[in-house]
């Protein structure tokens, strides 16, 4: 049946999930029932395809023996204005600092991640167009 994730209902709007082994309760905002006491379902989306990417990127850069001194990949989406509101347009920003870091080897690193590995890259990519970027900072 493949993996299996339980969510457990608190109260109110909040529930606890179990994540290989890390404990998650995720609420809902006060004006809508909840009482705030941890992140809405729909941004851990973005949180789980950056991390994804993220980690894809860095594992491919290592065996290309490129290692930057600081990556970080910033995730934005834009949601449909109606309901059922899903992101439409996800951005990725692939930031990068190191010295001689070579463009060719960061792109096909990202595109490798994009196109072949990332699976929750292929999940959303069925609904969302996802635009990246990669900027090298000094």
């Amino acid at each position: 049946m493949g993996e299996i994730i339980n969510v457990k209902w608190m109260d109110e709007m909040a529930f606890e999930t179990e994540v290989n082994g890390f404990k998650i309760v995720i609420d809902a905002e006060e004006n809508v029932g909840g009482k705030n006491r941890g992140p809405r379902p729909k941004p851990l989306t973005l949180v789980s395809l950056a991390g994804c990417t993220a980690m894809d990127v860095i594992s491919i850069l290592t065996k290309m023996r490129v290692k930057p001194d600081y990556f970080n990949v910033e995730v934005s989406g834009e949601l449909t204005d109606v309901h059922p509101k899903y992101y439409h347009t996800i951005y990725l920003r692939y930031i990068f600092r190191g010295k001689d870091l070579p463009m060719e080897k960061l792109e096909k690193a990202i595109n490798l991640s994009q196109d072949r590995y990332c699976g929750v890259t292929a999940m959303l990519q069925k609904s969302a167009e996802i635009i990246h970027e990669i900027i090298i900072e000094e």
